[in-house]
């Protein structure tokens, strides 16, 4: 149990500071140029992709640990032990689908819970900073 609370502590931790960092380069990166209103909209949208991808293959990396590991239990279903499927499961859980042919078992039921209200927080983040963004540069 102590494994595991560390390990979903340093992913969650990991995924707030990816976010944070990589969402004030974006607003640092809008302060230092000086391009057209909609381009500066377009790098903030695939900035904060680009760290949604991030956070997720993080997630991905810490269940192949785990299904890998003597502490954990695996992912159950469709599943065949591969990285790609432990991404595939990850993107499913960080964006609140849901779980349909790829489904957590014992501990990794938590880390799959902290993971989909982590990417619900960092989606919502996201959406409040863009929304900031397009107001500054889409006064009419």
């Amino acid at each position: 149990m102590l494994v595991a609370y560390l390990l979903n502590s340093f992913l969650v931790a990991a995924t707030v500071l990816i976010h944070h960092e990589s969402l004030n380069g974006l607003f640092r990166l809008g302060q230092k140029l000086s391009v057209r209103r909609n381009l500066a909209v377009l790098i903030g949208v695939f900035g904060a992709l680009f760290a949604h991808v991030a956070e997720i293959w993080l997630f991905a990396l810490g269940y192949y640990y785990m299904v890998r590991s003597e502490d954990f239990e695996t992912l159950a279903g469709n599943f065949d032990g591969s990285l790609i499927d432990c991404v595939y499961f990850s993107f499913t859980t960080y964006t609140s689908l849901g779980f349909g042919d790829i489904e957590p078992m014992g501990y990794l039921r938590f880390t799959a819970g902290l993971e989909a209200l982590a990417g619900l927080m960092m989606i919502t983040w996201s959406a409040s900073f863009m929304f900031l963004k397009m107001q500054k540069y889409w006064e009419v």
